[in-house]
């Protein structure tokens, strides 16, 4: 199936909840071993994840990360740029986040910043646009040839699961954070961003460089795919854990402490319940 048509209608997966906790149990599991495997050897991993708002980018990454090393794996969730970063080659406060020697860098959203949003939104001129797209597959290339494991995800939602998903949010006080005016514009200009979608994929889908498409109507099935598969993609070479010792513990001495009633300790708001 061609780029083009992976963002189209694709009838999702639906996986059961106990199935999914099942599944993502053993997955996690072995994303932490392979951790392991890519400390042991050095390796660098950075993972990019993108697609359109409400895609389901953020709990997938949030099941990647659950229990890994977090000293030897970090997610990268950039701002909008500051007027300094605004005066620097395009690609270089995000070269500065690139992962090093036994380290996996999770990108939520990345420099496709420049072919998306800020492609339809008009955020950038068309000559700013044309000199990503003329530079980025070089820039990954790059990466790629000294050694970067580089995995890039694009998560395809549907026109109608992304506005329930949107309503979902409105009424949703840990969530209303993440409903912004530039998420509701996305409903307006779904054409626009397919366009966009389709361009970038047209230049920046290489042999050495894919992307790896994941219909994430299904929020279950989409973190499942994404974990799978990037177990898939990084080498493994299985490590035997270091084995623990545990030390017995001293006897007490009989050293006098503090009474308890001199602490400060926090209200029991979990005794009212």
């Amino acid at each position: 199936m061609s780029p083009k048509k992976q963002d189209r209608k694709i009838k999702p997966t639906h996986v059961s909840k106990r199935a999914y906790e099942k599944d993502l149990r053993k997955l996690q599991i072995e994303l932490v071993s392979r951790q392991q495997w890519v400390i042991a050897t050095g390796a660098r991993v950075l993972v990019i994840f993108e697609g359109r708002d409400a895609a389901g980018k953020g709990g997938a990454i949030k099941r990647v990360m659950q229990y890994l090393n977090p000293r030897h794996a970090r997610v990268v969730a950039l701002p909008q740029p500051t007027e300094r970063e605004k005066g620097q080659w395009y690609f270089q406060r995000y070269i500065e986040k690139l992962p090093t020697a036994g380290e996996i860098v999770l990108m939520d959203r990345s420099w496709y910043n420049r072919a998306g949003v800020e492609r339809v939104m008009g955020y950038c001129t068309d000559e700013q646009y044309e000199r990503f797209l003329q530079q980025v597959p070089v820039v990954e290339k790059m990466l790629v040839d000294d050694g970067i494991i580089l995995l890039k995800y694009w998560y395809s939602v549907s026109d109608t699961e992304q506005e329930k998903r949107f309503r979902s949010r409105l009424n949703d006080p840990m969530r209303r954070w993440k409903l912004s005016d530039t998420d509701l514009l996305s409903i307006t200009r779904w054409e626009d961003y397919s366009r966009a979608k389709d361009a970038m994929f047209e230049v920046t889908d290489r042999p050495e460089t894919p992307w790896w498409t994941i219909n994430s109507d299904d929020k279950k099935a989409a973190r499942l795919n994404t974990i799978s598969h990037l177990l898939s993609q990084v080498p493994y070479g299985h490590l035997e854990p270091e084995e623990v010792h545990f030390p017995e513990r001293p006897a007490p001495t009989g050293a006098g402490r503090p009474p308890l009633d001199e602490h400060r300790f926090v209200p029991d708001h979990a005794a009212t319940l």
